[in-house]
């Protein structure tokens, strides 16, 4: 078994945020307590039991909010408090038996590594129990973390980590319940953080033993929410204040006197299906709004600030090019303003009005962009799928 001669770490507070989990967070404190020398519990408000009277006896402090504030508020208290004791690094588990405190050698041993990042506990999924909620929310949020941060991470959504304290001080994320932590990761990342992963065991317990604080309709808002500002802030062409500051790639730039290689490069980026989809529905949307002799300029320009495929992007905005797709947000923009069709199609009825005809292009735009550009993305989306698994299936066939 191990012990604090083993595993000192002074450096290292555990945190553990805990609302309502009073059958699993005194086993999940005390054995971390075995690895750690501080072991810090934010009661965030529980109501289930005396949190604080668990660990009578102990050397593991307690915190308590007086009522339920958040995951999120919670891990900012923590901060807080560790900051004060000169702690310089924080790693949080979550409460609920999920994460394996035997797990955490793999931190230490990655923190003399990478003093500066983000470790991230990569949860193995292939266990029983796991929801599909939890599938596809992890791949979800990978996902968007990907367009945001250009970083390819394999699970955004793990409470299990380890935050350098100094940096985790600076970063600015407002959020105070589950959206915290992926703003706080999107953040880091724009900062100059770098975000590592070591691989974890997970357990859930079946669905009627589970207990857990996750309210599936307002934290997805907020964290659908979170994603929205993220990307309108991503789309500012201002440059985002650093912590950490790495030399440039030079290799990035070598691509351009390398044609093949460059456009092998832009082929295969974000190439999933799901990128590609979004890649084409972002296309087709700019595509259709009347940005008259800078259609592909602004693709460009958002398609490399989201980290979306250039190609695809600007391939598919050309299928909005004149006449076709500007007609016809005309006509519905007329139909809109003068609730009738513009019927008498003329020199005299297009390019005498050009002002009027602007406008009408610019509110038929307004329905026709997002509605094309969904229909445009779930098509490439199931072609590129398709594609996927025929050539996964023709790989196996081969072996």
């Amino acid at each position: 078994m191990p012990n604090k001669e083993q595993f000192p770490n002074p450096d290292i507070w555990c945190v553990i945020p805990v609302y309502n989990n009073k059958t699993t967070v005194t086993q999940v404190a005390l054995e971390c307590r075995q690895y750690l020398t501080h072991v810090l519990v934010v009661d965030d408000g529980s109501t289930d039991a005396d949190i604080a009277g668990l660990f009578n006896g102990t050397d593991i402090r307690v915190i308590r909010h007086p009522q339920n504030m958040g995951k999120g508020r919670a891990i900012r208290t923590a901060l807080e408090f560790v900051l004060k004791q000169n702690g310089k690094f924080m790693l949080t588990i979550d409460a609920d038996g999920q994460h394996y405190p035997q797990d955490i050698p793999k931190f230490i041993a990655a923190i003399e590594e990478n003093k500066d990042a983000i470790i991230i506990g990569y949860r193995d999924f292939s266990q029983k129990n796991v929801p599909a909620k939890s599938q596809f929310g992890r791949a979800f949020s990978n996902f968007w973390l990907r367009l945001e941060t250009g970083c390819s991470i394999a699970d955004s959504q793990s409470g299990y980590r380890c935050y350098p304290v100094g940096h985790l001080s600076k970063i600015k994320a407002s959020g105070n319940y589950y959206d915290f932590e992926i703003e706080l990761l999107i953040r880091a990342s724009w900062s100059g953080i770098k975000l590592k992963e070591v691989p974890v065991n997970v357990f859930y317990a079946p669905a009627h033993l589970r207990v857990s604080s996750f309210h599936p309709f307002k934290d997805n808002l907020r964290i659908t929410l979170v994603h929205i500002r993220l990307i309108g802030r991503r789309l500012m062409p201002l440059p985002y204040p650093k912590i950490i500051h790495h030399r440039k790639n030079k290799d990035s730039f070598a691509l351009l006197f390398h044609p093949v290689k460059l456009l092998e490069y832009l082929l295969k980026e974000n190439a999933t299906p799901l990128g590609l989809a979004v890649a084409a529905g972002t296309g087709i949307f700019l595509g259709v709004l009347p940005l008259l002799s800078v259609h592909m300029l602004a693709v460009l320009y958002v398609a490399s600030r989201l980290h979306l495929n250039k190609i695809m992007a600007l391939s598919v905005q050309n299928l909005c090019m004149p006449p076709f797709v500007p007609a016809a947000c005309i006509e519905l923009g007329h139909l809109i303003l003068h609730k009738k069709w513009l019927t008498e199609i003329s020199w005299n009825t297009f390019f005498s009005s050009i002002p009027e005809r602007i406008w009408e292009w610019f509110l038929g735009s307004l329905f026709l962009a997002p509605l094309l550009g969904i229909i445009s993305g779930v098509i490439i989306y199931f072609c590129a799928a398709g594609i996927q698994r025929k050539m996964v299936k023709d790989a196996q066939l081969q072996l």
